[in-house]
């Protein structure tokens, strides 16, 4: 019967286990794994980036309560400004943002607004991919944040998409992201348990090799203990679910520097009050929720999570209630390393272009900004030339 020593002895003498090879499907075990091997340093940025499919009106979002020509516009789908959340005296957020108004108070909430780009697209699939490749003149084959992985390296878990379908933005030319499956994670046996326990007790007659394996299994132990608090999936709240991933991950110590997640059903033609006012609110309670985690974590400070969606919706209501395609929209970008308030000018709701707000702000300058400050990258693969921070980090 092998020994506590005689094991920390062979433990000490092998390799840590090989590594993943251009693998696009993870498994728990495989980020376990790296997070033995290689674990996330305490002062690196970690980008979540939150993709609201559909198209999310922002007008209803970010809401211009004060001004006639929002309550003009929308005589019955605009809110009234006992109803908003007040920012200031003019804007006010969408009554689902609770969480969203207390990181504004708390000056972690940066609100960008205007953003689009140049020649606006109606189409879903078409601005989307604008968004995700930050290539507005012409299509390309390769994501923003795909770039950024074939320009920094080999390691496949620099970026992980939580779900089996990875998005065009994570898709590079030579590197993709990882995609982790949504399902539960697997808990150690109690007997395995009771193992690694003892193996990480330290004892002072360790050799500074044994001293050392004693060490990793502690820290093995913490990392299940954060793997161990994620729950199932859970039809409630989808993106809940995909967040308590990414927190169990980032306090596990998973070497990952951005993670992508999603949130689905932001069209809106017809009876879109509702309808957006329960999606805002599910969002806001899943992010609001993954970043007071995040606080308390040496780590998860360092976490900043941007959301955004592929495009506005028109400034005026349609006959059912709900809103068209449009074109700017806000963008929020939250975290303890966020310096709260606006960024971008405010777009005319009068000054329209043929029913649309006129964009304000590049939605590159957004990227270049979390490229250069949280993930400590040049922003030229990923977003090109002639780009210029906006301030918020």
């Amino acid at each position: 019967m092998i020994n506590r020593r005689r094991f920390l002895i062979a433990s000490a003498g092998v390799g840590a286990a090989g590594l993943l090879s251009g693998a696009v499907a993870v498994s728990w075990r495989d980020l376990q794994r790296a997070a033995y091997d290689r674990p996330l340093p305490d002062d690196a940025g970690v980008l979540v980036i939150v993709t609201l499919y559909g198209g999310n009106d922002g007008i209803n979002t970010v809401i211009p309560y004060a001004d006639n020509a929002y309550h003009d516009a929308r005589p019955e789908l605009g809110y009234a400004a006992g109803d908003v959340l007040p920012l200031d005296g003019q804007l006010g957020l969408n009554p689902g943002l609770r969480g969203l108004a207390q990181l504004w108070s708390q000056r972690q909430l940066a609100i960008v607004r205007g953003v689009g780009y140049p020649k606006p697209d109606h189409s879903h699939f078409r601005s989307m991919d604008i968004w995700q490749t930050a290539s507005p003149a012409e299509p390309v084959s390769t994501g923003w944040i795909g770039r950024w992985l074939d320009a920094t390296g080999d390691d496949p878990l620099r970026a992980v998409n939580i779900g089996a379908v990875l998005p065009p933005l994570a898709v590079g030319e030579k590197h993709t992201a990882a995609a982790l499956s949504t399902t539960a994670v697997p808990k150690a046996a109690d007997a395995f348990d009771a193992t690694t326990q003892a193996l990480s007790a330290t004892d002072p007659n360790d050799t500074p090799a044994m001293a050392a394996v004693s060490r990793a299994y502690r820290d093995a132990r913490t990392t299940d203990a954060a793997f161990a608090s994620i729950k199932p999936e859970s039809a409630h709240n989808s993106l809940a679910t995909q967040l308590n991933m990414v927190a169990g991950a980032i306090k596990a110590r998973v070497p990952t520097r951005v993670y992508t997640v999603h949130l689905d059903g932001f069209d809106t033609h017809a009876d879109e009050r509702d309808t957006q006012q329960r999606l805002l609110q599910t969002f806001d309670e899943a992010v609001t929720g993954f970043l007071q985690e995040m606080a308390g974590d040496r780590c998860g400070r360092n976490v900043v999570v941007l959301a955004y969606s592929e495009f506005g919706r028109r400034v005026a209501a349609n006959a059912s209630q709900g809103t068209d395609h449009g074109t700017a929209g806000p963008v929020f970008v939250a975290g303890v390393p966020v310096k709260g308030g606006y960024y971008g000018d405010e777009p005319s709701l009068t000054d329209q272009d043929h029913g649309d707000l006129k964009s304000t702000t590049d939605f590159r300058d957004t990227y270049y900004e979390l490229l250069v400050h949280t993930l400590g990258t040049d922003p030229t693969p990923s977003v090109g030339t002639g780009r210029t921070s906006l301030g918020f980090l």
